[in-house]
């Protein structure tokens, strides 16, 4: 999985469920900015990556496979 995917499964998984990528990390007891497209760079433009913790709170809140989570990662 590369940068790209990782953060477009996210996107897929919070429209999935019914929420903004806000409303995902609301929900999952994290900051509401976490996921904004405005902290996937750096302001020198160097890719930032989400944490497992950040994923494995979207997941567990979701009640997602990691398998179903990388599927969102296929486009």
């Amino acid at each position: 999985m590369n940068h790209s995917q990782i953060w477009g499964a996210i996107d897929s998984l919070a429209k999935a469920k019914g929420y903004s990528v806000s409303g995902l990390a609301r929900m999952s007891g994290l900051d509401a900015t976490t996921f904004n497209k405005s902290k996937r760079f750096s302001t020198y433009g160097q890719e930032r990556w989400p944490t497992t913790y950040s994923i494995s709170k979207i997941l567990n809140s979701t009640n997602t496979s990691f398998s179903e989570f990388a599927k969102y990662a296929e486009f």
